[in-house]
Parts: structure tokens; sequence; C-alpha cells
């Protein structure tokens, strides 16, 4: 029997989540913010569904707290080392439809970035 705690899908994203929530919340220097946007990179093997879900929690007491996040996806690209063919792929790994290799460099897909954040401007 494995001592090993099961830790949920959501545990790893929460973590995620709340390095997200802290650093929108310093660059926002005390104003609320509207707006988050995310980019998460199909490849990237982190949940949207997850981070959507811990996000309004993670926001609570923040100038975060009411923002809407968005989050966009971003689709995983290789490119064959073999012979330069770029080649969708939904999995970190994959074949060259040109010449069947399996020499893949990832060239897009394991992105996680705050692309942007809109903040409410207080008038004094």
């Amino acid at each position: 029997m494995s001592t090993t705690p099961y830790i949920a899908p959501e545990m790893h994203e929460l973590g995620i989540t709340q390095n997200i929530v802290e650093i929108a919340t310093e660059h926002a220097q005390g104003f609320p913010v509207k707006r988050v946007t995310l980019e998460i990179g199909q490849l990237s093997a982190v949940m949207p569904d997850a981070i959507r879900f811990c996000f309004d929690v993670c926001c609570r007491g923040t100038v975060l707290e009411g923002s809407t996040l968005e989050i966009l996806e971003i689709p995983g690209l290789g490119k064959c080392r073999q012979c330069g063919t770029e080649v969708a792929l939904n999995e970190p790994f994959g074949i060259c439809d040109h010449c069947g290799s399996a020499d893949l460099e990832i060239v897009r897909g394991t992105e996680l970035k705050i692309k942007e954040m809109e903040v409410k401007e207080v008038c004094a």
C-alpha cells in the first residue's frame, strides 16, 4: 500500500493560481483589477478549468476580487529536427507528418503567463 497522499488535480493549479494572484496584485500597485488574461499552452500540463475554479477563491480579499479571468489556450506546435516541418501537437511528443521522425522540438504550447491585466483607475 502506498503512503503517498492523494492529491486532487486542482491542488497543482491552486498553487499556480495563488502565484498568479500574487504577481497580479503586486503589479496592480493597490488599484482594483477588472480583468486578468492568461496564456496557457495546451502542452503545459496546466488545466484551464481548474485555474478558473481556483481563481475566485484565491482573489478573495485582494485587489483582484470580482475581476474577470480570461484564458487563451495556446495550441501545441513542434518542429521536426530532421526536415524542419512544423507539426501540430496535442501531446508533448509526436511524429512528423512529412518524414516520420519522432525527433521533434516543441516550439509552442508550453506557455503559462499573464498576458495582460486591466486595472480600474481611481480618480482622486
